[in-house]
């Protein structure tokens, strides 16, 4: 058996000065920022649990710990909110993941006239956001509502094709990138064993593309969420509300404000998002791996 050489004094002192200057630093910055980022959750928990539902005298963290803000949920719209939202938000995602990808594959395997400055148009318009168009839209519905009342002012509906109108521009860029990673030989055999253009898309391409389909859907999914001027615009009626409108009723007064039960509904509200980002993770990280390997 070989000895193991024993460490003089200097030869400890210099790695432990070299460990400190290359491993030790980032473990107290690593705190600092799990600090910073988990507090306001933290705080917003113990809010939630205050049974005083106030703010001003919350200087000591679960200082009285009870669920009746959480029972006093049952009490308002707060569970139909909850429908709504995921009602848009999901519908809105589906439709611009479906909506972007047929766009992006057009962009990205076709070639016709006008292409490069439909892109160059896309790049130029996802530049504004639609909140500056929000007088046009509440315009637009008001005088579609007369036509049809489906697609007017205090629709669900109206307010996901609201979301859709401005979701081909990010999303269309975001995937064309990522459907030009997809070799074009995949299509060129398909179209040999004569697969039509259609059979090409589902079968094939779709599948090699689940991660930005994946991404874009969770983007697309968290901006419907927590939107709050465009649904504040569009929905009026207190029953169609969605979550961001209807939890801001309760804290938009400063003498009636209710933020023990805002903290509540606020730490159930982030369920369906974290959720939703735990089951997505695999397709995000997972790349082009899955999928891509033909059987």
């Amino acid at each position: 058996m070989t000895a193991t050489p024993t460490l003089t004094k200097s030869q400890a002192a210099s790695r432990r000065r070299r460990w400190l200057s290359e491993v030790g630093w980032k473990y107290p910055v690593a705190l600092i920022v799990v600090f910073y980022a988990a507090f306001p959750l933290v705080y917003a928990l113990s809010a939630s649990l205050d049974r005083s539902g106030s703010l001003s005298g919350s200087t000591t963290l679960f200082r009285n710990v009870s669920l009746d803000n959480y029972a006093a949920l049952g009490d308002t719209l707060f569970w139909t909110w909850v429908g709504n939202t995921l009602l848009v938000g999901g519908s809105a995602a589906f439709g611009a993941v479906m909506m972007g990808a047929a766009a992006a594959y057009a962009f990205s395997r076709f070639r016709f006239r006008g292409r490069r400055a439909s892109l160059t148009t896309l790049l130029i318009v996802q530049m504004f956001p639609q909140t500056v168009a929000f007088v046009a839209v509440f315009l637009l519905l008001i005088t579609l509502g007369e036509a049809v009342p489906l697609l007017g002012i205090n629709s669900k509906v109206a307010l996901i094709c609201v979301y859709l109108g401005g979701a081909l521009g990010a999303n269309t860029f975001l995937m064309y990138g990522f459907f030009n990673t997809i070799p074009i030989e995949i299509d060129e055999a398909a179209r040999i064993d004569g697969a039509s253009h259609a059979q090409t898309y589902w079968q094939l391409i779709m599948p090699l593309v689940v991660p930005i389909l994946a991404v874009v859907g969770l983007l697309a999914f968290i901006a419907a969420f927590g939107d709050f001027i465009l649904a504040k615009i569009v929905l009026t009626g207190e029953g169609n509300w969605t979550l961001a409108v209807g939890m801001y009723q309760w804290v938009s007064n400063q003498l009636t404000s209710r933020w023990g039960l805002f903290a509540a509904g606020a730490m159930i509200a982030s369920l369906p998002v974290l959720a939703l980002f735990l089951s997505l993770q695999r397709y995000i990280v997972g790349g082009l791996s899955s999928g891509s390997v033909k059987g």
